[in-house]
C-alpha cells in the first residue's frame, strides 16, 4: 500500500522467554498495587513531573493515529474550587434522586458521598477531554476515529504512570460533566471524559480491603 508516511526500522527490545516471564510476573505484582484513592496530601508536586506523566499518557494508540485528546493540567486553587462546588452540585442531584438503589447500594462499602473535598486537597487536577472530532484550518470538521477506546487507553497509561512516581490518582467522573467544559472554557469539539486529581497520599489515608479478580474470572483461554 502506498503512503506518503515516512517508515522507519522498528527498535523493540527482545528478552529470553524466561526473562519475559519474570518481567512480567514482577510487572503484575507492582501494578496490582495500585490503588485509587481519596485521601489526598496538599503536598505540592512540581510541574515538571506532571509534564512528564502526561506525555507518557499521550503516547497511547488511538484510531488513525489521531490522538484526540487534551489534558488540562490545573493547580490554580480558585478554578479548583470553582470545580469542586460545580461538581458536588451535580454529584448531590445524583445521590438524591438520579442514581438507582441498587448502584448506590454497591458504592455504599466504598464509603463515597456527593462532597468531593479531593478537588480542592490534591495540588493537581487533570482534566481529560475527548476530541469527538478536530477543527481544521479552515474551521472544517475532521473525523476523530474510536475515541473513547482511545482516551481511555491513555488514562490507563496515565494512572499507572502516576504509580510509577509513588503518587496516587482517583478516576472522578461527575455526571452529567458538562458544566467543566464551559468552566474550563473548552473548544466546542471537545468533551470531558474523567476529573483525576493526582497527588501524595495523606499521611492517614485509607483505602478499601478490595480483592481484585482472580485469573479464571477474567480470563477466557481458547488454545
Amino acid at each position: 500500500m502506498e503512503t506518503d508516511l515516512d517508515f522507519i526500522p522498528f527498535e523493540g527490545e527482545r528478552f529470553l522467554e524466561e526473562e519475559m516471564l519474570k518481567k512480567s510476573q514482577e510487572f503484575y505484582n507492582w501494578a496490582d498495587k495500585r490503588r485509587s484513592v481519596r485521601d489526598f496530601s496538599s503536598k505540592q508536586v512540581p510541574v515538571e513531573i506532571m509534564e512528564n506523566l502526561i506525555m507518557t499518557a499521550s503516547t497511547a494508540p488511538s484510531g488513525a493515529h489521531k490522538q484526540p485528546w487534551t489534558f488540562c493540567l490545573i493547580s490554580n486553587k480558585g478554578l479548583k474550587s470553582a470545580l469542586r462546588k460545580l461538581a458536588e452540585e451535580e454529584e448531590f442531584i445524583s445521590y438524591n434522586g438520579r442514581m438507582s438503589d441498587e448502584w448506590k447500594n454497591d458504592l455504599a462499602p466504598l464509603g463515597t458521598n456527593w462532597e468531593k473535598e479531593f478537588i480542592d486537597i490534591a495540588p493537581w487536577i487533570v482534566v481529560v477531554m475527548k476530541k469527538v472530532y478536530d477543527i481544521g484550518e479552515s474551521e472544517e470538521k475532521q473525523t476523530n476515529y474510536y475515541v473513547a477506546e482511545s482516551v481511555g487507553i491513555a488514562v490507563g497509561m496515565l494512572l499507572l504512570a502516576v504509580h510509577n512516581v509513588g503518587l496516587v490518582a482517583l478516576t472522578h467522573t461527575p455526571s452529567p460533566m458538562n458544566f467543566i467544559a464551559k468552566a474550563l472554557n473548552r473548544p466546542i469539539n471537545e468533551r470531558p471524559f474523567l476529573l483525576i486529581p493526582i497527588g501524595y497520599p495523606a499521611e492517614n489515608a485509607r483505602i478499601p480491603n478490595l480483592k481484585r479478580k482472580g485469573k479464571k474470572q477474567v480470563i477466557e483461554l481458547y488454545e
